[in-house]
């Protein structure tokens, strides 16, 4: 016979173990291909104000890979937990998806249609939001802070307030995610972040589903796994194959080598809430800025070579 005494301590002591217990989680990784802004030329933008994303290399967006490290960090603290890989684009754009799967993602989305060419940030989350819902089940919607296309930082947010989600922003770390019982019996699972703000850092708790916008200063993301790269290398989207295929029996051999590729009409999205039809965001004109120094001094570092510059940049009011 337990006494009341053991039978109070072993409630207590249960209720210790779910606190710290974890769970399996579905993170979904907001991922964007985008042109390498080093390597903008007379062709970047188009006469529509777009960007000409075929005249410039495309990369993952740097904070994007961020926000995957934190992803993958997740997933080996939550066994059973997955990540998948979100993007939309051309055809081209799935090597995202590819990239993703080399460093331990376990799936991913494309999202590619005519319609979608054009989109801005509300366009843009509109198509997220809707390819969000048709995944479901997501715990954790995690992306870069930013993609350095656009610099607006509004596509996080705005998936958020589209899916009505909690967000936490700037993120620096996700610290860690435990269940927790309230007061009332209800259970909960919480997600602990550190995030930058202005003059420091500070540390929030958002209950779960949520979206997370990671920062740059993040951790970097891990390199690519030699063995991942050589289960994922032939990995591709329907769209970008060739007619005649010589690898079509590889990938009916091997089904996850086909990649998920989605249109408006797979996530039941609205043609009007799309693209460009979609933006009201519109870009009148566009100049290639190019500064060149008309001369140049050379000075030393006696106190009135570094005196006269001070006094020449205060004048023309460079500083101060």
């Amino acid at each position: 016979m337990i006494s009341k005494k053991n039978r109070t301590f072993a409630a207590e002591f249960e209720n210790e173990i779910f606190y710290f217990m974890t769970k399996a989680l579905k993170i979904v990784v907001l991922a964007k291909q985008v042109p390498d802004t080093r390597n903008v030329g007379k062709d970047a933008m188009t006469p529509e104000g777009t960007v000409n994303r075929a005249a410039l290399p495309a990369i993952f967006n740097p904070e994007d890979l961020n926000a995957l490290e934190q992803a993958l960090r997740l997933k080996e603290q939550n066994p059973g937990s997955t990540v998948g890989v979100l993007t939309m684009g051309p055809p081209r754009a799935g090597e995202i998806i590819r990239q993703g799967l080399f460093r331990g993602a376990d799936t991913g989305w494309l999202l590619t249609d005519r319609l979608f060419a054009g989109a801005d940030t509300l366009a843009t989350s509109y198509a997220l939001a809707t390819a969000i819902k048709k995944i479901g089940d997501v715990d954790i919607v995690i992306g870069g802070r930013q993609a350095i296309d656009g610099d607006t930082a509004q596509v996080g947010p705005q998936v958020a307030q589209k899916l009505g989600l909690n967000q936490v922003t700037y993120a620096e770390e996700i610290l860690k995610i435990e269940e927790r019982k309230t007061e009332n019996g209800e259970r909960k699972t919480i997600a602990t972040v550190r995030r930058h703000i202005d003059g420091g850092v500070e540390t929030v708790e958002v209950p779960l589903p949520c979206v997370i916008t990671v920062n740059g200063s993040a951790a970097p993301c891990r390199p690519c796994n030699a063995k991942l790269v050589m289960k994922y290398k032939y990995a591709s989207c329907p769209l970008e194959r060739q007619p005649e295929d010589p690898r079509a029996d590889l990938y009916s051999a091997r089904p996850y080598l086909t990649l998920n590729q989605w249109s408006v009409a797979d996530v039941d999205g609205d043609p009007d809430q799309c693209g460009l039809s979609g933006s009201p965001t519109k870009v009148k004109t566009v100049q290639n800025i190019v500064f060149q120094a008309k001369e140049s001094k050379t000075l030393t570092a006696s106190d009135a070579d570094v005196e006269g510059l001070i006094k020449e940049l205060l004048d023309e009011k460079i500083i101060g």
